[in-house]
């Protein structure tokens, strides 16, 4: 898959049996109108987040290392900053394997590791949320949401890179328009936007629907 499958571990596959899967975890209902990329929810408690009743303190126990491993599905469904849908939809996709990629680093100059999850569809690995989460005495802060499918969270080089697939009017979901790859930093407890890259992609390579060639 262009551009995207090129930086996430997990293809965020847009077929047309995504969108069946879009439709099944109903999250379109709060996605941005074509073409844009949606609201974000970024920063500390006390922002955005806030207004949705608080970003609280999902996982307890004693001060963890920065090797320690946590259990991604819990903080997930344990935090009130996650939708509805997105809790109601992760499932084990086999026996006790849920959908999740974790990633393990060092984005906010905390004393542990942060804790990037990316939630994604069973079938199609379709990103449909991404969160990171700030240790702070032994405890799992929400510092970045992300709910607009596909999308996609990665750790590089101390930095936040959030990778997002767009879609013009009229594109088959197959093949979406563009991608956005932003780069975020932490800065006065919070994310702040540092780069963003948008990539055009040629009408003219893979699908469909694509025009035959003349054959005169």
């Amino acid at each position: 898959m262009r551009g995207l499958a090129a930086r996430a571990r997990t293809a965020l596959k847009a077929g047309s049996s995504a969108a069946a899967g879009f439709a099944a975890l109903g999250l379109f209902v709060t996605a941005c109108a074509t073409g844009g990329t949606g609201a974000r929810d970024e920063g500390p408690a006390g922002s955005d987040a806030a207004a949705k009743g608080g970003i609280k303190p999902v996982v307890s126990g004693s001060p963890s290392s920065a090797s320690r491993r946590v259990d991604a599905v819990k903080i997930v469904k344990s935090d009130p900053v996650v939708s509805a849908a997105v809790k109601r939809d992760l499932k084990p996709c086999v026996a006790d394997e849920y959908p999740v990629d974790v990633s393990y680093g060092d984005l906010t100059g905390g004393s542990a590791n942060d804790v990037v999850i990316n939630v994604m569809t069973c079938a199609e690995a379709v990103g449909v949320g991404s969160y990171v989460y700030r240790e702070e005495n032994g405890r799992y802060q929400n510092v970045f949401t992300l709910e607009e499918p596909p999308v996609y969270a990665e750790i590089d080089r101390g930095a936040l890179v959030v990778t997002q697939q767009l879609y013009g009017k009229g594109d088959p979901v197959s093949y979406p328009s563009s991608e956005e790859v932003i780069t975020y930093s932490w800065a006065s407890a919070r994310f702040v936007e540092q780069s963003r890259i948008h990539n055009d992609y040629s009408s003219a390579v893979g699908g469909s629907d694509s025009p035959a060639p003349d054959a005169n």
